[in-house]
């Protein structure tokens, strides 16, 4: 099992642990209470810093029930944060737009995040024709 060191910024927050024994995404909880109103853009910060291990990232997006409890949006859609930020005043934040005034107290589970491994190195080969069928075009649905 991986040991990943954790720097606790706030002990207003749960620690971190896997969602309910459900998932192997790990909740994200606001170290700061706040309002927004609508429209209004945010960093809210999360109250933690890790040090990942060498060639693993974070990806950080936001709960299913965020934007229907909070009426916020991730303006990045999914956070990476690689290992190199990892220093002691490294603490994770999240970027959300309020579509709705809206209140946040500390400790709301307002994200989540997964520990991947980067990507391999790949090589891009240019090819006339793919070998595989072709779905008819847009999405699963071959519909624009």
């Amino acid at each position: 099992m991986e040991r990943i060191k954790v720097k606790y910024f706030t002990d207003k927050i749960e620690k971190l642990r896997y969602i309910d024994g459900k998932s192997d995404w790990i909740d994200l909880r606001a170290a700061e209470g706040m309002t927004l109103k609508k429209g209004e853009f945010r960093l809210i910060p999360l109250g933690i810093a890790i040090e990942l291990p060498k060639g693993y990232e974070a990806h950080v997006v936001p709960r299913s029930s965020t934007y229907k409890n909070f009426g916020l949006i991730q303006t990045n859609h999914m956070g990476v944060i690689d290992e190199s930020y990892c220093g002691d005043g490294d603490q994770w934040y999240v970027p959300m737009l309020a579509v709705r005034d809206t209140e946040i107290q500390v400790n709301d589970r307002i994200c989540q995040f997964r520990i991947m491994e980067h990507q391999p190195q790949l090589v891009f080969e240019e090819v006339e024709h793919l070998e595989c069928p072709d779905r008819g075009g847009f999405g699963s649905s071959g519909r624009a």
